[in-house]
């Protein structure tokens, strides 16, 4: 029995209630070549083969439809208090329980805008709809979207337990990775540090190992999700590190700063400092204002405006995106208003949401300044699961 599973589902009837929604039906094959992203908060990583139908309704109905072979494992999940096996067609059961439910509104995984939402395949879809042909459920598919990305969102205890033990190990593993840092050193050298103990610590990696860690080194690296380079570590350079760890499942995500001093200098340089400080306020300012019921717009806006109005060009990503099972764990966005980022960041934080907070600059001839930090969403604010980065490292 999965833990992170029974937390999970407990949560679908009052979201289904909340979001309008009388039925929600997540529609699966074949998983080990493609799962839907939301499938292991609802059945774990135990997998399914033939078409499933795993249904909630917002009568508190948990109900699973797979294949004979696998109905043992269904119930094992310890989920569904109804599991119905099946031989031939799936078509008998699925549209046996939709008659006896008989939802106004079924709920599938589709979605314009958060990829985290957009399980369903186009040939699924196709399925789903060959299948309810000639009855009136086809006329009842709406989008599953809004109640994802509460699911994914909300919080429950063992999923911030296990975010906040991801975040101290990528923080212990910085720590360690710190004293070792030197002049010379190239980018790859620095990030083979953090992956031997990743290794050791026998860790997963948040987002995949070629660039994490990413590492910056002075102001001819690129940043972004780009893998280290032969560049090297020296004095006068800001080096800037982006890196998180898997650990039980889910992730951490942070970046932090160090300042290598030139000869005969005690601290870094008021460029240099002028920058690294105006992001400290930036995500201060937008610690500030996060709170349930505020648009992820807004929380960007905010952010945004103390970089722009220090005569900082503005950064061209999002402020912070969600942290959970995947370092970027989709649903309401901290971001502006762009085309690439659909209505994500006009969706509201609500509480229990794990987000970063990550806006950047360029200090010009000396190179990258960003901070990310994460913090979960309160009833009336939000709190950081780590001390945030408010001094800058001098080596």
């Amino acid at each position: 029995m999965n833990q992170i599973v029974i937390e999970k589902t407990n949560q679908v009837t009052e979201i289904l209630r909340a979001k309008g929604l009388d039925l929600w039906l997540t529609f699966v094959r074949d998983t080990s070549a493609g799962e839907d992203p939301v499938l292991p908060l609802i059945y774990g990583d135990a997998g399914l083969t033939w078409h499933s139908a795993l249904i909630f309704s917002a009568k508190g109905d948990k109900i699973a439809i797979v294949g004979r072979f696998e109905a043992e494992t269904a119930r094992n999940v310890g989920a569904y208090d109804h599991v119905i096996a099946y031989d031939e067609d799936i078509r008998p059961a699925l549209l046996g329980e939709l008659q006896k439910l008989d939802p106004q509104q079924i709920a599938v995984n589709y979605s314009d805008n958060d990829s985290m939402a957009d399980g369903l395949s186009h040939g699924m879809y196709r399925n789903l709809m060959g299948l309810l042909e000639g009855t009136p459920f086809t006329n009842r598919i709406v989008s599953a979207e809004h109640l994802i990305s509460a699911l994914r969102g909300r919080k429950t205890k063992s999923e911030v337990e296990r975010i906040q033990r991801a975040i101290t190990s990528t923080l212990e593993i910085y720590e360690e990775a710190f004293t070792q840092l030197q002049v010379g050193m190239s980018e790859i050298e620095v990030a083979s540090i953090f992956h031997a103990s990743v290794e050791n610590q026998k860790l997963g990696y948040a987002w995949p190992k070629n660039n994490n860690p990413a590492v910056n080194t002075g102001p001819n690296s690129p940043v972004g999700h780009n893998a280290p380079t032969e560049l090297l570590i020296e004095p006068g350079h800001l080096v800037h590190f982006d890196f998180g760890v898997k650990e039980d499942d889910y992730c951490a995500d942070i970046q932090r700063m160090v300042y290598f001093l030139k000869e005969g200098e005690t601290e870094a340089p008021i460029p240099v400092m002028n920058g690294f400080e105006t992001i400290v306020k930036a995500i201060q300012r937008a610690f500030s204002i996060i709170k349930p019921g505020v648009p992820g717009i807004e929380v960007d806006a905010a952010a945004r405006a103390v970089v722009t109005d220090a005569g900082y060009p503005e950064y061209k990503y999002a402020t912070g995106h969600q942290v959970g099972r995947l370092a970027h764990d989709g649903g309401t966005l901290l971001g502006p208003a762009w085309e690439r980022y659909g209505k994500t960041p006009y969706l509201l934080v609500e509480e229990g949401q794990v987000y970063t907070l990550e806006p950047g600059l360029m200090v010009p001839g000396y190179g990258y300044v960003g901070l990310e930090e994460n913090i979960i969403v309160t009833h009336d604010g939000a709190e950081f699961l780590a001390p945030p980065q408010t001094s800058l490292i001098l080596k």
